[in-house]
């Protein structure tokens, strides 16, 4: 068994490497009582039993604020009922193997799967050492496209939804209707899941409880996006973000910039010739895992595993990866992405860099590379670039 295990490929050691992390960061933060995030979430479960607001501060239990939908009060569930240390490290595992399946059923080969895994371990790293949920929902949206393209929209669908009423950004998701064979399927499995993840949470909680809840995140998703402008800090690191600090003005708005952001996303699923390329489809894909976090205020350190999963993937699907550009970017996605608001800087440098939200300087210059892209350039059909018998 021993000799076996030293005898891994490369693909499976990064497997071996992301389930370390999820466990060291487990460790490090469960024995010296630091896993407040994991207690936000564990304690929605049983908040939403009592018949509890789920947006009030609750100081005695936990620091910040719940933020996530009230479907997430229930799938949150497995997670809450163990012990606090089982639930935990459950939590750290399920995150890191969500996210391993989603890169795995990608049509790659295992080289090129092993080198996005590498690439983007910096920022599983930081979404695991908070504790976050973010490896999972970048995990639901490439998990949603790739059986979109498998022909299981009723499955697509039901991460889609999922997704979205936890943390709204797989909404994005739905752009893949636009790439399914069976339109129809698409829109009544959506529909369906709608109605049944909308209920779900009913069965401990109550009707009157869970649509008083909806009402309750959206205003403290108003509230919280309105605290999240601001001119220093490590929160509002997206393009508006990045527009405010470098002119210092804090009333430039939102709006126009998501306008724009959607009009430019919109644009390519209006060229309809393109859809029979795949590579022209993954880089939707690509742009969707941007797009969320580039133009959302609540986008911070531990958000950008869904950004720099996308930026990696455009890379590396390229007949050449490892151009002039790529290289300068990927240096730039790791030293000044991944590791910029890390310890690896000194506080000065890291202070300097958060105040003009540089975190997502790298991320910004390649979601407009693969926007300009998309809409201008042409996706002959790819010889030999199919999707891989993995199955689902």
């Amino acid at each position: 068994m021993t000799k076996r295990f030293l005898y891994l490929t490369g693909y499976q050691w990064v497997w071996v490497l992301y389930l370390a992390v999820a466990v060291y960061c487990w460790q490090f933060k469960y024995f010296r009582h630091i896993d407040n995030n994991y207690l936000i979430f564990r304690q929605a479960y049983y908040h939403a039993r009592a018949g509890l607001n789920l947006y009030l501060l609750y100081p005695a239990e936990y620091s910040d604020v719940f933020l996530y939908g009230p479907t997430f009060t229930i799938l949150v569930a497995p997670f809450a009922i163990p012990s606090e240390a089982v639930g935990f490290f459950l939590w750290q595992i399920v995150n890191a193997l969500a996210f391993l399946l989603a890169v795995h059923l990608l049509p790659f080969n295992n080289r090129i799967k092993t080198a996005i895994l590498l690439l983007c371990v910096i920022e599983f790293s930081n979404t695991s050492h908070y504790m976050q949920i973010n490896a999972l929902i970048a995990a639901l949206i490439i998990i949603s496209f790739m059986l979109v393209k498998k022909g299981r929209d009723e499955w697509a669908t039901l991460f889609i939804i999922a997704g979205t009423l936890i943390k709204f950004y797989p909404v994005v998701g739905l752009a893949f209707f636009f790439f399914s064979r069976n339109k129809l399927k698409f829109i009544t499995s959506t529909i369906v899941w709608a109605g049944v993840l909308f209920a779900l949470p009913m069965i401990i909680s109550g009707p009157h409880y869970i649509i008083q809840s909806y009402q309750d995140w959206f205003h403290e998703l108003s509230l919280k996006n309105a605290m999240n402008v601001s001119l220093t800090g490590s929160i509002d690191w997206c393009i508006m973000g990045v527009a405010r600090r470098l002119t210092q003005n804090a009333a430039i708005p939102n709006t126009p910039f998501l306008i724009a952001g959607a009009i430019i996303f919109a644009i390519p699923l209006l060229r309809f010739k393109q859809f029979s390329s795949l590579k022209f489809q993954l880089q939707v894909l690509c742009s969707a895992l941007m797009m969320v976090v580039l133009f959302s205020t609540g986008s911070e350190h531990p958000t950008y595993i869904i950004a720099t999963a996308g930026a990696v993937i455009y890379m590396m699907m390229q007949d050449k990866p490892f151009t002039t550009f790529n290289i300068v970017m990927l240096v730039l996605l790791l030293v000044i992405t991944g590791l910029g608001p890390s310890d690896a800087f000194p506080r000065p440098a890291r202070e300097w860099m958060s105040n003009l939200a540089m975190k997502a300087w790298p991320c910004i210059i390649i979601w407009v590379k693969i926007a300009w892209e998309l809409i201008f350039k042409d996706f002959p059909a790819d010889k030999g670039f199919t999707l891989s018998e993995q199955t689902i």
